[in-house]
């Protein structure tokens, strides 16, 4: 597929006056048009004009729309890998499963509306001859809110971009979408752009209920959230940039809600027999999780929270040994090295910790692990130390007992998952640590490791702030589409005037 370079509005491919050259990991910079405020505006009132047809659309037709952009989405796996991987520097294999997993969601939520249940429909029935007072008919459905904007995610240029959750969750809630493309990977949404186009003129849906626009400055991203026809915003990235973003949400005259996931460091609890019986075991495995990927997960498990002794040592030798063997990895950008290089030196500088695996620049956007370790009490006493280093940058804390481990639980921020090493001598201690857990994650894992997030109705993929901006949303998992209902009571009205669903 040749590459055009242009946005995607409303059914439109367009340029613009302004462009700008992407960055690839491999392979020539290619030059797309640049967004604009106008082109936001265009999108959003496009977005509009197709919202009172597309929500009024069944749950058949949505999932059938859903299911014809997967197809067209696995049409494309040959251009989407090798674009994708230009652009990213992730190989071939992760960019097919990424593909798959995309095409995956999309249909599991257009299984999931046609079971209905997601309207989440109650009925109250008229009790005429209730005393004192009779009770009206009374049914409520869930509707949709209104046309959605989706920023794509720079560590997963599919599964989390331009028909990624967040684009497939809305769009399954009847929800238009305008999405802004991630500078990182242009060309894989172009592509991506490209399937929603063919799937909506193959169902016959409104041109406006998707558009794509690339790259532009931060007026661009600000106009969007801003746009008084947007009505809710999924967002997937930085805490400062989506803290940012949440906040101009917020300071509209009418506030919308922003679904944000933004930071987690996704501890794991090494507790004392699981250490005692398996550490080494443990420890190799932490340091496979820590590298995947470059470390370039919202899940990767930063921070590992083990009691002192014979145990935290195994571990520890055995993740330095892994790590020491891990090589050198690309990242996503270049500005994603910098600001690991950065974090990396503000743990260093925080005089607490001891480094025991180094990481050193090299070449460009290309970086290895680094390992700190620091006691229980020092990490209590210093905030530096509790936040996200996106990257292979991995932090061990080593307490004195189990109530150490509980303060450091307790002084956790909100996490997108806590993870605990447990054998069977460790039931006690892990059931004191669960009210704390619950607390603090969305998602709480027993003798695993949180990278690699499952696409089913039950996961959650979210928390309490700052690893989302909504406690109460996930951004997968069939919950996901809930973020982008209403719920609506309709007292005697009737049948001819219910939603048909």
């Amino acid at each position: 597929m040749e590459l055009m370079g242009k946005h995607l509005i409303a059914g439109e491919w367009t340029g613009a006056a302004e462009q700008f050259s992407s960055d690839p990991a491999d392979g020539e910079p290619r030059v797309f048009a640049a967004g604009t405020v106008d082109l936001v505006d265009r999108a959003a009132q496009a977005a509009e004009d197709a919202f009172d047809a597309y929500s009024a659309t069944t749950a058949q037709d949505r999932a059938a729309f859903l299911n014809a952009i997967a197809d067209e989405v696995d049409a494309r796996i040959d251009t989407l890998a090798l674009i994708g991987t230009q652009e990213t520097g992730l190989p071939d294999a992760r960019l097919r499963g990424e593909t798959g997993r995309t095409s995956g969601q999309l249909r599991m939520f257009a299984t999931h509306i046609l079971e209905g249940k997601f309207l989440d429909a109650r009925h109250d029935a008229a009790l005429p001859d209730r005393t004192p007072l009779p009770r009206s008919d009374l049914r409520m459905i869930q509707r949709s809110i209104g046309p959605v904007a989706v920023f794509g995610a720079s560590n997963f240029p599919l599964a989390f971009s331009t028909a990624g959750g967040d684009t497939a969750s809305a769009l399954a809630a009847g929800c238009p979408v305008v999405v802004r493309g991630h500078h990182a990977h242009p060309g894989t949404a172009e592509v991506v752009a490209a399937a929603i186009a063919a799937a909506i003129t193959a169902c016959d849906m409104p041109a406006g209920v998707f558009s794509l626009i690339q790259g532009g400055g931060l007026e661009v991203g600000q106009a969007l959230v801003q746009h008084p026809l947007i009505k809710a915003v999924g967002f997937t990235g930085s805490l400062r940039g989506g803290r940012a973003l949440f906040d101009l949400c917020a300071q509209r005259p009418e506030p919308i809600p922003f679904f944000g996931e933004l930071g987690s460091i996704n501890p794991v609890f090494v507790l004392p027999a699981a250490a005692s019986a398996r550490g080494a075991e443990i420890g190799a495995g932490w340091a496979a999780s820590l590298t995947m990927g470059a470390g370039q997960f919202c899940t990767n498990p930063g921070v590992v929270v083990v009691t002192d002794g014979s145990g935290a040592d195994a571990f520890r030798d055995a993740a330095v040994a892994a790590l020491y063997e891990s090589p050198a990895q690309t990242t996503l950008t270049a500005g994603i090295a910098d600001a690991y290089f950065d974090g990396r030196d503000r743990i260093a500088r925080a005089g607490c910790t001891r480094a025991l695996v180094s990481s050193d620049r090299g070449e460009a956007r290309r970086v290895t692990p680094a390992v700190f370790e620091v006691s229980g009490t020092d990490w209590l006493n210093s905030d530096a130390l509790a936040h996200e280093v996106f990257g292979p940058l991995g932090i061990i804390v080593r307490v004195a007992d189990a109530d150490e481990m509980a303060a450091v639980a307790k002084g956790l921020d909100g996490q997108l998952t806590c993870t605990l090493q447990m054998d069977a001598g460790d039931t006690a201690a892990a059931k004191a640590l669960m009210p704390v857990l619950e607390r603090k994650a969305g998602r709480i894992l027993a003798n695993g490791f949180p990278t690699g997030v499952e696409v089913s109705g039950a996961m959650v993929h979210g928390g309490p702030y700052p690893a989302s901006t909504n406690f109460g949303a996930t951004s997968v998992g069939t919950l996901a589409i809930r973020r982008f209902l209403r719920p609506v009571c309709y007292q005697d009205l009737p049948a001819e005037l219910l939603p048909v669903v």
